[in-house]
């Protein structure tokens, strides 16, 4: 997964990124953060604070912030949110009785002066469950449609099975691409 969108910049100069990775809780955030970082998916405990993996290969660093969701943690969000290279949101597309909810959080982070034009990456996350609600779906509840001052893209994906992660991360690989440029 990550190591192909790593390969892709093969011959860059050295780039280190910062990502933060945010969602409500249970939305999948540490499952993906494992999965982007090759590690074994089949145990995996809430989030208490935040983990932080690096991933370092063929000169590019990605520094990714997991930051737990539960709703006594979030209003520390923001202290987290400087130097942010791109912003990845996860959202639990099986929960629909919380999509008001993040909603809501996504919008107030959009809104935060230390994230103005940072790419918004939202991973459509448990598309492997039959109650998911399709991407395009949860594009349209969030208005993602009316983000101008950015770059944002909605992914469908299921952190535990990996499908769509890679798709994310080619899109991530080509926000990078374009900075450069």
């Amino acid at each position: 997964g990550l190591l192909s969108v790593i390969q892709k910049l093969k011959g860059s100069p050295e780039q280190e990124l910062r990502i933060v990775l945010l969602g409500l809780d249970n939305a999948g955030k540490t499952t993906l953060l494992k999965r982007l970082a090759s590690e074994e998916v089949s145990t995996i405990t809430p989030t208490q604070g935040f983990n932080i993996k690096s991933v370092h290969s063929h000169g590019l660093k990605l520094n990714v912030w997991d930051i737990g969701g539960q709703r006594s943690i979030r209003p520390y969000w923001k202290k987290y949110l400087g130097s942010t290279d791109l912003l990845i949101y996860v959202i639990d597309s099986a929960d629909q009785k919380r999509f008001e909810e993040t909603g809501q959080e996504l919008a107030e982070l959009t809104e935060d002066e230390s994230l103005t034009g940072v790419p918004l990456l939202v991973f459509a996350n448990k598309q492997d469950l039959v109650t998911a609600a399709p991407a395009a779906e949860i594009a349209e509840g969030l208005s993602l449609h009316t983000y101008r001052d950015r770059e944002w893209q909605i992914q469908a994906c299921s952190a535990l099975s990996g499908e769509g992660v890679q798709d994310g991360m080619n899109w991530i690989s080509s926000q990078i691409m374009n900075r450069k440029k």
